[in-house]
């Protein structure tokens, strides 16, 4: 899943970003949900990435944890896309992410 490997650094990068704007303000929230999407799609690799086999209503939460913090986080960064290259990359990154969380989901059954 591609998608998950890439999504963490693209938010770290957008997160470490913002700040050097000049708008801190403006960017917070972004800023925010790019941390929080961090910290999920990292849980959500952990749990996916486990040999020893899976739980499949924790594998189902934990997906739908990450589908739903990649939605907010492509969201807001949407939101700021045209004038922030960061923003634009994180948020087609989150999309591609919610996309691949909700097609794992599907697998599951």
């Amino acid at each position: 899943m591609e998608e998950r490997i890439a999504r963490v650094p693209a938010c770290s990068a957008c997160a470490d970003d913002c700040p050097s704007e000049g708008v801190v303000v403006d960017l917070a929230k972004c800023v925010r949900t790019d941390m929080d999407g961090t910290d999920i799609c990292a849980a959500t690799d952990s749990v996916l990435s486990r040999h020893t086999g899976c739980d499949a209503n924790i594998t189902g939460a934990i997906l739908r944890a990450c589908a739903m913090v990649c939605k907010a986080c492509g969201d807001e960064c949407e939101r700021h896309a045209d004038m922030r290259e960061h923003c634009h990359v994180c948020a087609e990154v989150c999309r591609c992410c919610e996309q691949a969380c909700n097609q794992l989901l599907g697998a599951l059954g």
